[in-house]
């Protein structure tokens, strides 16, 4: 398995696209409904994040996964995020790129934010050292 950055594969926008799409409302944290694809090429095109790795096995992209930019002090830490292919779930490369991304990185204080509806991405961090540290409520008005 390897970590290669979004923008050396020619077709990272639209595998982002499909694993955006395949992902469980119920799950999403970042956004309510999904994106027009102008939108997300957008984003895509932003390079928000410190690090965003395609996840490759063999010739397979079976996911995903990135890592915040530093936030402000108060909160001190980079959150990382995952998305594996449903059809590539339980295979264990999930929490092998997640190590891989925290050794590439170093020493520092990571975060995950996890949907309450997502157990199975818990008990991943959980198994990975990461410990429940806070709960957050939202309401919209």
């Amino acid at each position: 398995m390897k970590l290669i950055p979004i923008s050396e594969h020619p077709d990272h926008a639209k595998i982002l696209y499909d694993l955006l799409a395949e992902r469980e409302s119920n799950v999403n944290i970042s956004h309510k409904k999904m994106p027009t694809w102008e939108e997300h090429c957008a984003f895509v095109a932003n390079q928000p994040y410190e690090a965003w790795d395609l996840i490759v096995v063999g010739d397979d992209v079976v996911g995903t996964v990135y890592l915040t930019p530093m936030p402000p002090a108060s909160i001190r830490g980079n959150e990382i995020g995952i998305f594996i292919f449903k059809a590539h779930q339980g295979n264990g490369y999930g929490p092998q790129a997640i190590r891989m991304l925290m050794e590439r990185h170093g020493p520092r204080r990571y975060l995950a934010n996890i949907s309450p509806s997502n157990p199975r991405s818990m008990r991943m961090f959980e198994a990975l050292g990461f410990r429940h540290s806070e709960t957050t409520f939202e309401r919209y008005t």
